[in-house]
Formats: C-alpha cells, sequence, structure tokens
C-alpha cells in the first residue's frame, strides 16, 4: 500500500503546500490535518503549540506516513526540533525553505518577514536567514488578524484589504523588494497584501521551495511513487467541516479534481 505523505497545520493554512505537493507530486498520496478546532495557533504559548503539534503527529502514526511535513510556520518554529528526535521518518517545516526563497529573490538585502506573534517572537525567519546570508536585513511584522479572516474564508472583502492596509501600510517606507509570507493562511491574502505593498515587492511562499524540499528528500530515499494507481487523498479537519471543506476545494481548484478526496472529521484534543 501507498506510504502517504502527511501534512499538518493549525487549520486550512498548509492547503497552500498540499496543492503544490499536488502540482509537483502528482502521484503522491496526502494525509492532511487541519487543526480549526483550536486555530490560531500564533497566540498560543510554545509549550501548547509543541503539545497539539505532537497530538496531531500522534493521530497521523497509524497513515504509517514515509514523511511528515509541518506546513504551519508557528509548528515549526517552537516544534519542529522536538518532533525530528521522536520521530522515524523525515520531517520538513516550511521555514528553511522560504528563507531560501527569499535570499534566492532579493536585490537589495532587505527581506520582509510577516507572521503570526508565535512566529515573529520566535525570531525563527531572522535566524535562518541570517544563516544563510549573515548581512541580510530583515523587517519582520506579527499580523494576529490574517488567520481569522482566512478560517472565515473572507478572502478578498473591503474587510480584508483595510485590515491588510493597516497591518502593513508603513512597511512601504523600507527598501524591501521581497516579502515573505511567514503564515502558510497568508497566500490565500495574496491580492490585497500586494495591492498594499505594491508591485515592486515580491512576496514569498514557502510551498513550492518545501516541496522541492520534499521531493529531493524522497527522492534520496527512494521513496517516491512509483505506482501509476490514482492517489486518494484524506483531509481530516479538528472543527467543523463544512467551511474547512468549502475552502479547500476552493483553493484547491482543479489540482483537487484529478484525485479522489476523503473528507473527514476527527475530534482530536
Amino acid at each position: 500500500m501507498q506510504q502517504p505523505i502527511a501534512i499538518l497545520d493549525s487549520g486550512v493554512g498548509g492547503l497552500t503546500v498540499a496543492k503544490e505537493v499536488m502540482r509537483q507530486l502528482p502521484r503522491e498520496k496526502i494525509v492532511y490535518f487541519g487543526d480549526t478546532a483550536r486555530t490560531p495557533y500564533g497566540p498560543r504559548p510554545a509549550g501548547e503549540v509543541v503539545r497539539f503539534t505532537k497530538e496531531i503527529v500522534d493521530y497521523l502514526a497509524q497513515y504509517n506516513p514515509k514523511m511528515i511535513v509541518v506546513a504551519c510556520n508557528t509548528a515549526t518554529a517552537f516544534a519542529l526540533d522536538d518532533l525530528k528526535t521522536i520521530v522515524s521518518v523525515p520531517v520538513v517545516g516550511v521555514i528553511e525553505p522560504g528563507a531560501r526563497a527569499a535570499l534566492s529573490r532579493t536585490n537589495t538585502g532587505v527581506i520582509g518577514v510577516i507572521g503570526t506573534e508565535g512566529t515573529v517572537r520566535s525570531g525563527a525567519y531572522e535566524f535562518a536567514l541570517k544563516q544563510l546570508s549573515p548581512h541580510i536585513h530583515v523587517i519582520s511584522q506579527a499580523c494576529p488578524a490574517f488567520v481569522p479572516l482566512v478560517e472565515q474564508g473572507n478572502f478578498r472583502s473591503t474587510e480584508t484589504y483595510d485590515t491588510v492596509r493597516q497591518a502593513l501600510g508603513y512597511l512601504r517606507e523600507y527598501p524591501l523588494d521581497c516579502m515573505i509570507l511567514g503564515c502558510t493562511h497568508y497566500p490565500f491574502l495574496t491580492e490585497s497584501i500586494s495591492e498594499v505593498m505594491g508591485p515592486d515587492v515580491a512576496l514569498i511562499s514557502s510551498a513550492e521551495e518545501t516541496v522541492r524540499e520534499i521531493r529531493a528528500i524522497l527522492e534520496g530515499q527512494g521513496k517516491l511513487a512509483s505506482t501509476e494507481v490514482e492517489p486518494v487523498h484524506q483531509f481530516f479537519c479538528s472543527g467543523q467541516q463544512q467551511m474547512f471543506k468549502l475552502i479547500a476545494t476552493q483553493w484547491l481548484g482543479k489540482q483537487i479534481e484529478l484525485a479522489p478526496v476523503v473528507w473527514q472529521v476527527s475530534h482530536i484534543g
């Protein structure tokens, strides 16, 4: 039986990574868990985020995944190192791939990072960026209002634009030429963020680079899916399913039409 790639997030944000897996690795089976009952993770203490993440990983273990992808920046910042010591399969986060992608795009050496309170507080992106390029200048901004907008499916309203403008407008004063969307929920708000920041600021989502890393690891281990059998993806959420399913089907679009999907609710936690 084909081993899946397990993807976890605090809610719907990790769907940005799932969509990229479906695009780059269409034969790979996905088991996705969105902790919609306990989102957002950003304001929570680090210990609580670690506990929630381990609970989800324990739950996903029953599906015998060949890799675990922590598609949540807050969980990556706080729990990734712990997870790597307690599971026997590769564990991939989204922060280092996002940092690499930004460094490949910047010309000014000034990079913006927006994320949850927990991600920004951890300093994980600044650390990752400076490990790769010590002289880079990083401007970070927490945007706690963004995740609730996305979880409500509120991507393009006047309220959304006003919230984004209020949170990010002042960043236009800096000579940054790219901005890391340091939360996997934020690509859902790309339209408003781009309008506020202007055409000269490239928006960096970690999804594409993360999946390149996934491919490289699985290829190196000889574990890329080789079967021609169409994968059946499984999507779990811990909260109310209707909104989760609506957002997922809208975001994944054609990708989700290419393979059968099983929708389930799990009352974890």
